[in-house]
């Protein structure tokens, strides 16, 4: 029902299905996870750099902007984090490593 009020959800998931096939699937998947925890999270982030790559979003980007910004963003405003609304607000101008540009 949610593609219904909002025109940038699609009907269905294909999208998502054919952007998550790169990551293997079965037992050899969660083989470095340890536990049911470890292997919940990689999901999560390999959902993240899925939906990065879906967005056109460079995820190392992505990813040390949300790490540095997550400390002090308003949780009631947490949503603006996800890749999509990040995008729209945050990557003009993304928050950068101390490290970044050495050794270029």
């Amino acid at each position: 029902m949610v593609f219904l009020g909002d025109e940038d959800v699609p009907m269905d998931t294909n999208h998502l299905e054919r952007a998550l096939r790169p990551i293997p699937m079965g037992s050899k998947n969660c083989l470095f996870c340890w536990t049911e925890v470890g292997a919940r999270h990689a999901g999560i982030v390999q959902s993240l750099l899925a939906t990065c790559r879906l967005h056109g979003i460079d995820a190392t980007t992505y990813l040390i902007d949300v790490l540095q910004r997550v400390g002090q963003h308003p949780a009631s405003r947490v949503a603006e984090l996800t890749p999509r609304l990040w995008k729209q607000h945050f990557a003009d101008q993304p928050l950068r490593s101390d490290l970044h540009g050495i050794g270029a």
